[in-house]
C-alpha cells in the first residue's frame, strides 16, 4: 500500500507539472525557528534538536521552510514561471505517539512558489484532491478557511485577545500560554472541553480586508466551478506561523478525533522571512503518508494473488520456476511453492489466489497444465499461453 500511495502521488504530480526535490534531514534550528514559528508547538516542544560543535541542528519537523530554503540557495526565485516542487520522507517530531501519529512519520508534500493567484490555491487543492481519490480513500471531507495577511491579521488577533482576557483563565493550560504570546494557536486547540469557549471567539472572516476577501472568494468560486466540495471553516488557522490567506485541511473518520490527513495553506512572506531579497508567494500541502495509507487500508481488502503454483516433484518444480518468470513477466502476481499438495492447497486458500495450477510429469509431458477457479471449482487444461489469457481475463 505504501508504494501504491507514492506511486499515485508521483502520477498525479507529474500531471500537473511538479518536480521532486529532495532536502537535508537535518537541518539549522533557525531555519524552522524562524520558517515556522518560535511560538509554535512544533518548535517550543516537539523539535529533536542537538548541539553539532557549536552549531544547533535539528531533525526536520516538516519540510515546507527546507524547501524554501533550498529554492533560495539554489536560486530557483530567478527562474521563470511558478516553481512546482514535490517530496517524500520522513520527518520528526517528539509528540505522544497516537494513531497514525510517530515520532518518526512520513510525508508527501508539495510547494508551488511565485504565484499569489488564487487560481493556483485551487489548482493546489485539487491535485491534493486528485491523489485522495486515485490512492482509494473515500468519505473524507475538504475545510477551508482565509487566515487574512499583514493588512488585516493583526486587528483581528487584537480582538482575540480582548476576548481571551476573560475565557483563557477557564481553558486549557496551553491556551492560557497562548492567549498570551499567540493567541492565533488558540484557536488551534483539540482539547474538547475548550471547544464551545473557542466556537464563540470571533471569526477572522468578519476582519478579512477586501484584497483577502475577494482572494477567498475566488478560490471558493474555483472549487465550486471544478465540482469540490467544501466546508468552510472560519476557526481552522493550522498550527503553523507562516500561514496567511488560504489555509485547507482533509479530514477522515477512520482516524479517530486526531483525524487530519494532510492539511495545506498559503504562505506569501515566508521566503522573505527566510532571506529572499524577491517577492515569492506560495502554497502548499503535507498528506500525513502513514495516515493515509491506514486510511486506505481500513477501505480496502488486498489485492489477490493472480496464480499459486503447485508442482509435483523436482522436475516439476524446476519446470514451473521458469513457468513462473514468465507469467510474472506479463504482470501477474504468482507464488510458487514446494511440499505436499494438501499443504500447497491450504496456503493458496490463505493467500486468496484466483487461481491453482497443479503441475507433474504429466501436464508437463503433455504441455497442458490443470487450472482450477478457486471461486468457482472449474478446473480446465490449458496451455501456458491459454493460462495467461484467462489470468489477464479474470484480471479486468
Amino acid at each position: 500500500m505504501w508504494n501504491r500511495v507514492e506511486s499515485v502521488a508521483r502520477e498525479v504530480f507529474r500531471a500537473y507539472n511538479y518536480h521532486e526535490i529532495r532536502t537535508p534531514i537535518l537541518e539549522e534550528t533557525e531555519l524552522f525557528a524562524r520558517g515556522v514559528g518560535g511560538e509554535t508547538d512544533i518548535v517550543t516542544k516537539e523539535m529533536y534538536t542537538f548541539d553539532d560543535h557549536g552549531t544547533s541542528l535539528t531533525l526536520r519537523p516538516e519540510n515546507t521552510a527546507s524547501v524554501i530554503r533550498a529554492y533560495i540557495e539554489h536560486r530557483l526565485d530567478q527562474k521563470p514561471g511558478v516553481q512546482k516542487l514535490y517530496y517524500m520522507g520522513p520527518m520528526f517530531r517528539r509528540e505522544r505517539p497516537q494513531k497514525g501519529r510517530y515520532r518518526q512519520f512520513f510525508q508527501i508534500g508539495a510547494e508551488a512558489i511565485g504565484s499569489d493567484s488564487p487560481l493556483i490555491d485551487a489548482e493546489v487543492i485539487e491535485m491534493v484532491v486528485e491523489i485522495l481519490q486515485r490512492a482509494g480513500l473515500s468519505g473524507f471531507k475538504l475545510l477551508i478557511n482565509s487566515v487574512g495577511d499583514g493588512n488585516c491579521r493583526p486587528q483581528y488577533v487584537e480582538q482575540l485577545r480582548e476576548e481571551l482576557k476573560d475565557a483563557a483563565p477557564k481553558m486549557c493550560g496551553d491556551c492560557q500560554r497562548r492567549a498570551e504570546t499567540n493567541p492565533l494557536r488558540v484557536l488551534d486547540c483539540k482539547v474538547e472541553p475548550d471547544q464551545p469557549i473557542i466556537d464563540a471567539l470571533p471569526s477572522i472572516l468578519d476582519y478579512l480586508c477586501e484584497p483577502c476577501r475577494l482572494h477567498f472568494e475566488k478560490v471558493k468560486q474555483f472549487l465550486t466551478d471544478r465540482g469540490i466540495e467544501y466546508e468552510v471553516r472560519p476557526r481552522m488557522v493550522r498550527g503553523l506561523d507562516y500561514y496567511m490567506r488560504t489555509t485547507f485541511e482533509v479530514v477522515h473518520g477512520s482516524l479517530g478525533a486526531q483525524n487530519s490527513v494532510l492539511g495545506g495553506g498559503r504562505y506569501d512572506g515566508l521566503a522573505e522571512s527566510l532571506g529572499s531579497k524577491i517577492h515569492s508567494p506560495g502554497i502548499g500541502f503535507s498528506i500525513g503518508e502513514d495516515r493515509l495509507v491506514m486510511s486506505v487500508e481500513g477501505e480496502q481488502t488486498n489485492v489477490p494473488l493472480d496464480l499459486f503454483i503447485a508442482p509435483l516433484g523436482d522436475a516439476a518444480v524446476r519446470h514451473t520456476a521458469v513457468m513462473a518468470r514468465d507469467l510474472r513477466r506479463g504482470g501477474f502476481a504468482v507464488e510458487l511453492a514446494e511440499g505436499k499438495l494438501k499443504r500447497a492447497m491450504e496456503i493458496a486458500n490463505k493467500l486468496g489466489a484466483r487461481f491453482v495450477m497443479i503441475v507433474g510429469d504429466n501436464e508437463m509431458a503433455a504441455g497442458r497444465y490443470a487450472l482450477k477457479n478457486m471461486a468457482s471449482g472449474e478446473q480446465l487444461q490449458l496451455t501456458q499461453d491459454e493460462i495467461a489469457a484467462a489470468l489477464a481475463v479474470a484480471s479486468n
